[in-house]
């Protein structure tokens, strides 16, 4: 039996994978263009709620901004044995996110955001672990109300309380029929922001997001080579708090440069857990904190066009990638982005973005029976986006 949990506790939260192994800063926005750089401190729109709510003070009395974004890619998971590997996994997901922020006093500033950071899509086919799943999907919407207030003409501060919810979905072959599960959550979590105009052509951020947990119920009988199991499987979807650091200098009225240094914390957890009859798997010796860095730079070559262009690093949260657990496939991530924004009139502007992560390889040793390796994993995302202000 604890052979067969620690096999239920690595597939079923692969469907979860990149989900909790690192953030998505990616959120349909003009973060994409960029990723991600400078997004504590840039305040360009009123997507500054997701990254720095303190923004908001830097924003026009009434702002809109909305975006879609498609996310694709190729996780391709072999078997060392003979047997049928799933190759590619991921599914094609759309995304969407909207934000509204306004003026209420010379001083204060509130606004309301929907958005997803993170879920996934995964469609493993037939295969020889197929009863334990086939298709798997997980999907996360945020609510952030939130509120700004300027301290000086300098340094304002802001706070999100965000209200999360998680959807589950999970296809296996029970007995040579599709059975598809379902369940869903609400988390809790808070952003804190600060941000500081240092000088004429230069400010700074700082924001500090909380932890957020996901507790999912998938209940239901496992066709494994050893016989039928009626196993209850509960999966906890956790991302740890953290530091988001960054600077935004303009050089000029052309160009301005962009950097961010985070920090995640990751070693707090050991893996997404599983629970089989009361008992908890957790790998908990694998992670460690992960450490964000990115570079951008933004380009008007006329009052109507911004170019944007950013590189990002992320460190992987496994000690070693040889032992790379298969719930969470992930490694060092660089992200490679471009795109522009368009304004259409004084009040609106348009904007496109693509984006290519690039993911360490790895290996899944435990547990023995599906053993395999992930080789040179890769996302992309697509969006558009479009602020309105008035």
């Amino acid at each position: 039996m604890k052979k067969l949990a620690l096999l239920c506790s690595g597939l079923l939260c692969t469907s979860l994978a990149h989900a909790s192994a690192l953030y998505f800063y990616e959120i349909g926005t003009e973060d994409t263009a960029l990723a991600g750089a400078g997004q504590a401190a840039r305040a360009q729109d009123a997507s500054t709620i997701a990254t720095n709510p303190a923004g908001m003070t830097r924003l026009p009395d009434h702002m809109f901004t909305g975006g879609l974004q498609a996310l694709g890619g190729n996780i391709d998971y072999q078997l060392d044995s003979d047997r049928q590997s799933p190759g590619n996994v991921l599914d094609v997901m759309p995304n969407g996110n909207a934000f509204y922020s306004q003026k209420v006093t010379d001083n204060l500033y509130a606004g309301i955001g929907m958005y997803g950071n993170f879920g996934l899509g995964i469609d493993y086919g037939d295969w020889a672990g197929d009863g334990l799943i086939k298709k798997s999907t997980m999907m996360a919407l945020t609510i952030s109300p939130s509120l700004a207030y300027k301290l000086s003409d300098k340094v304002s501060i802001g706070a999100s309380v965000n209200a999360n919810y998680g959807f589950l979905s999970l296809t296996r072959d029970v007995n040579g029929d599709d059975k598809t599960q379902k369940d869903h959550d609400w988390a809790a979590s808070y952003r804190l922001g600060l941000l500081m105009q240092l000088t004429d052509q230069t400010r700074a951020g700082i924001t500090w997001n909380s932890k957020t947990d996901y507790d999912f119920d998938v209940d239901g009988k496992v066709r494994l080579p050893q016989g039928n199991f009626e196993l209850p499987l509960t999966a906890q979807v956790r991302a740890p708090q953290q530091i988001m650091l960054s600077v935004v200098h303009d050089i000029n009225k052309q160009w301005s440069v962009m950097g961010d240094l985070g920090w995640q914390d990751w070693s707090e957890f050991g893996a997404p857990q599983v629970t089989v009859e009361g008992q908890t798997v957790n790998n908990s010796s694998r992670l460690k904190d992960t450490w964000h860095t990115a570079v951008g730079v933004q380009y008007r070559p006329t009052e109507q066009w911004r170019l944007n262009g950013g590189v990002a690093f992320d460190s992987t949260p496994y000690h070693s990638q040889g032992d790379m657990s298969l719930s969470m496939p992930t490694g060092d991530e660089w992200r490679f982005a471009t795109g522009a924004q368009y304004q259409i009139t004084p009040a609106s502007n348009v904007g496109v973005a693509v984006e290519y992560l690039h993911m360490q390889s790895g290996k899944v040793t435990s547990p023995d029976v599906f053993s395999g390796h992930i080789d040179n994993p890769y996302f992309w995302f697509a969006s558009v986006n479009y602020s309105y202000q008035f």
